[in-house]
């Protein structure tokens, strides 16, 4: 099962999560932890389609995305002290608002890193479609890292790259078959080869032999290959992803990845003890969700790796 946890860093804690479900642990003003549960409904469990190589990407890839963004919510609410009249925390941020916050998110980044790019380029005096593409893919990779960069010099968010450092050993420690305590966890790695951030670096290099087939286009077309084909560059970069996080123990492989694994370093920090605790919580509460799942449901299970 252990393949098969992946995690997210929100504010003050850790967001984990199954095939099945998913939990978020968070370091309350007073000290304490507070904890959310959930079931994941898939539509992987439902058809085999939705299973095929690369679309099962596509598929996981938005389930984190909508999670993602749900932890946060609650974690925002929860370090705030929103509380009902029965004490319990509330999700004060509306599904309407996290369509929309999720949509300004997801055109930022398009713009960001996809758009502006292919735009940039094409204003370049470049004549090979095979040299546009190249020194698209290495302005993309550019103002990726660049963004990262600038981001990580943010005092406040050092804690959240602590908290993505706990969720790291956290995952780590689990599929060493470590016992989960705070001691033994702070001796892994910080580093994760299903992480998110990986994962977005192969989407930018995909990308680059994908777009090679387009060409280059008028510049709606060149616009519209850009976020029409993202769905099938993340389903090939799940892909990758999903492989190296199989067979962490091939060399030739983790050679190959070194590059988002180097890119880790920016987006991870050593946590403390108290961190790490809320991180194993986190992992724990979708461990037990798991066991008490029942048997038939288990057959059903697609068993697809989330990234970490």
């Amino acid at each position: 099962m252990s393949a098969s946890i992946g995690g997210q860093a929100v504010l003050e804690g850790v967001m984990m999560r199954s095939p099945s479900s998913w939990a978020v642990a968070i370091r309350t003003p007073e000290g304490d932890i507070e904890e959310v549960v959930n079931d994941i409904e898939s539509p992987m469990k439902r058809n085999r389609v939705w299973r095929l190589p690369v679309i099962r990407g596509i598929i996981a890839l938005g389930e984190s995305l909508a999670i993602g963004f749900r932890a946060l919510a609650i974690s925002a609410n929860v370090i705030s002290q929103e509380r009902d009249e029965h004490g319990e925390i509330k999700t004060q941020i509306g599904r309407g608002q996290i369509i929309f916050s999720f949509a300004i998110a997801i055109g930022f980044a398009l713009m960001l890193f996809k758009v502006g790019p292919a735009l940039l380029t094409s204003w370049l005096p470049i004549d090979s479609t095979g040299a546009f593409v190249v020194i698209e893919g290495l302005i993309r990779v550019t103002v990726f890292i660049g963004y990262i960069l600038l981001i990580s010099l943010l005092p406040d968010l050092r804690r959240v790259f602590q908290y993505h450092g706990a969720e790291h050993k956290t995952i780590n420690a689990l599929e060493a078959g470590a016992e989960l305590t705070p001691a033994n966890v702070q001796k892994f790695s910080l580093i994760h080869p299903r992480c998110g951030t990986a994962f977005l670096l192969w989407v930018m290099v995909i990308a680059i032999f994908v777009f090679a087939f387009v060409g280059r286009p008028v510049w709606y077309w060149l616009i519209a290959s850009r976020v029409l084909l993202l769905p099938v560059i993340a389903g090939l970069a799940y892909e990758v992803i999903r492989y190296a996080g199989q067979h962490q123990d091939n060399r030739v492989l983790m050679t190959l990845l070194a590059p988002g694994l180097w890119l880790q370093r920016l987006t991870t920090r050593e946590p403390t003890d108290d961190q790490v605790e809320v991180s194993i919580r986190a992992l724990n509460m979708v461990r037990e969700r798991e066991e008490a799942e029942p048997a038939e449901e288990k057959r059903l299970d697609t068993r697809v790796e989330v990234m970490a």
